[in-house]
């Protein structure tokens, strides 16, 4: 049997590090997850609210981040040490939970990433490395929570427990609310500039080499437009509202495609959602659920 990978590395983490943003990277973000020119409370400091999902910044930062790195690196990417995969690993879920709204002026964001659980999906099926990381605040106080999952191809059949299915059923009927967007022929580079320097979102030899055809979006980028979209369908110009949200990473989305957000409103606080490339029907993020208070 394999070295057991669970054992290895749950509860490790990485060092303390800290992000300084100000006003322009609030704004800079909500451009770099498509808010518009009427989004003013996104993008004029006298009105200005913080996109909630801001807040995951940090997973992927490297930008104004103490201690600096040159690339992004999760705590999950401790397991790269040990499986030393020959193919790129890939993002598969993200949860953010908000425990207060984020200052849009100016702050410090404080955290640790850590690892709280290795999935086996078996033998040639991969293992997959779940993280967390609390958000503070200069006081100490929780800002978000965030939760995400990477899956390594080649780290299966370990013998450890297999990873928990979702428990988010899209509904079997047209959406109730859906929002057209579109990604621009540059969002990927606009989005890299609020942290995510990965270079498979900007260097085509590079992306190539990982097996992808061409660079293409940041599933958090994704994540952010989602978000953006859920709060002008539900709670419009009111993101301190959003409480928690969650959705699974299904296919690669390119540059210059136009994309549709898929509501399904559950309860008065909850709603699940999809977020779609028109172009082919396919689901970029699925199983998603929105909820807010």
């Amino acid at each position: 049997m394999k070295e057991r990978l669970d054992e290895m590395l749950v509860g490790k983490k990485m060092e303390p590090r800290y992000l300084e943003y100000n006003w322009r990277d609030i704004i800079l973000y909500a451009l770099a997850v498509g808010a518009h020119r009427e989004d003013i409370s996104y993008t004029y400091e006298k009105f200005l609210k913080a996109i909630p999902t801001y807040g995951t910044v940090p997973y992927w930062g490297t930008v104004n981040v103490r201690p600096y790195q040159w690339m992004p690196l999760p705590a999950s990417m401790l397991a790269n040490d040990i499986i030393k995969p020959t193919i790129s690993f890939l993002n598969m879920d993200h949860e953010i939970i908000m425990h207060r709204p984020i200052d849009p002026i100016k702050g410090t964001f404080q955290w640790q990433d850590e690892i709280t659980d290795v999935y086996d999906r078996g033998e040639g099926k991969g293992a997959v490395v779940k993280t967390k990381i609390v958000v503070r605040d200069e006081a100490g106080r929780d800002v978000c929570t965030n939760y995400s999952t990477t899956f390594f191809h080649e780290a299966g059949g370990f013998g450890g427990v297999p990873m928990p299915k979702s428990s988010v059923v899209i509904p079997d009927r047209e959406p109730d609310v859906t929002v057209d967007d579109y990604i621009s022929p540059v969002q990927n580079l606009l989005y890299r500039l609020t942290g995510d320097t990965n270079l498979v979102h900007v260097d085509p030899e590079y992306t190539q080499k990982m097996g992808f055809e061409k660079p293409f979006m940041q599933g958090l980028c994704s994540f952010g437009f989602s978000c953006r979209m859920a709060i002008s369908a539900l709670i419009p110009g009111e993101p301190e509202r959003m409480t928690r949200m969650a959705a699974q990473m299904t296919s690669v989305l390119f540059p210059d495609t136009p994309v549709q957000l898929q509501l399904w409103k559950m309860s008065d606080h909850q709603a699940y959602f999809k977020f779609v490339n028109k172009n082919t029907g396919k689901a970029v993020l699925n199983r998603g659920v929105f909820e807010w208070k």
